[in-house]
């Protein structure tokens, strides 16, 4: 599991707050659960639980799901009033199916194995009622990895309450994980003229392209209902919205 999201939590929680906007990532993904009149949710990946309090507010029955323990801690503290569960996307139970299950921040792409990919749908699926939606975003592979084959040192700065934080971070192919790259970042915080580190992430994540997750959704008894491109911070993305069609 990447360091990001277990040592580095906070500074995860500080970063990202500058690097997101969770309203607009809110209206999207809102504005899909009512297309398709869906007012129950499962968040996969809720991390600290920024979209939590939009969800709530527009009134959605919301249950948040993380692989972190850390994560998971700070989202409850931050919204007490929430559901929220530890688990693993490839392996946790609801006590009932729900309306619509939602992957965000790309965390489909700590999938690494196609194995991976094919249990996390299908333990999707159980989860789901005949007819939920399953949506969530994935890195492109025809246009990001190109960009991964040419890249240089990349540099994200954040400052939240009065805290400037830095990440220095390269890119690198790994087709060990089908189209896949490595992420090896190194976290700072701004003092003076000086920079502490905080800490070192590297991570191993894989890209997609639309078809192979075609395939993989219909294997596991979905239908594509729609695909749109959309850029977010770091990665050129797409949007997936996919509909549990039969029992398997």
């Amino acid at each position: 599991m990447s360091n990001l999201y277990k040592e580095l939590a906070t500074v995860y929680e500080a970063m990202y707050q500058t690097f997101i906007d969770y309203n607009a990532e809110y209206t999207l993904y809102s504005n899909l659960l009512k297309k398709y009149q869906k007012k129950q949710v499962l968040e996969i990946g809720c991390g600290t639980g920024n979209l939590v309090p939009y969800f709530l507010a527009d009134g959605f029955d919301y249950i948040g799901l993380d692989l972190n323990e850390a994560m998971i801690t700070l989202a409850s503290n931050k919204m007490p009033t929430g559901k929220f569960l530890q688990g693993d996307m490839c392996h946790f139970t609801l006590a009932y199916p729900v309306q619509s299950v939602i992957i965000t921040a790309r965390t489909i792409s700590y999938l690494l194995t196609n194995q991976a990919v094919n249990e996390a749908f299908a333990n999707i699926h159980n989860n789901l009622e005949i007819g939920g939606l399953l949506c969530f975003d994935f890195i492109d592979a025809n246009q990001f990895m190109p960009i991964v084959a040419k890249s240089d040192e990349i540099v994200h700065t954040a400052t939240t309450n009065q805290t400037t934080y830095l990440r220095k971070s390269k890119w690198y192919l790994n087709f060990a994980y089908g189209m896949g790259f490595k992420w090896d970042s190194i976290y700072y915080k701004k003092e003076g003229d000086a920079l502490i580190e905080l800490g070192q992430d590297n991570s191993n994540l894989r890209t997609f392209t639309r078809d192979e997750l075609t395939i993989f959704l219909e294997l596991n008894g979905f239908a594509i209902k729609e695909f749109t491109a959309r850029e977010t911070y770091a990665f050129p993305t797409y949007v997936l919205v996919a509909e549990k069609v039969d029992v398997k």
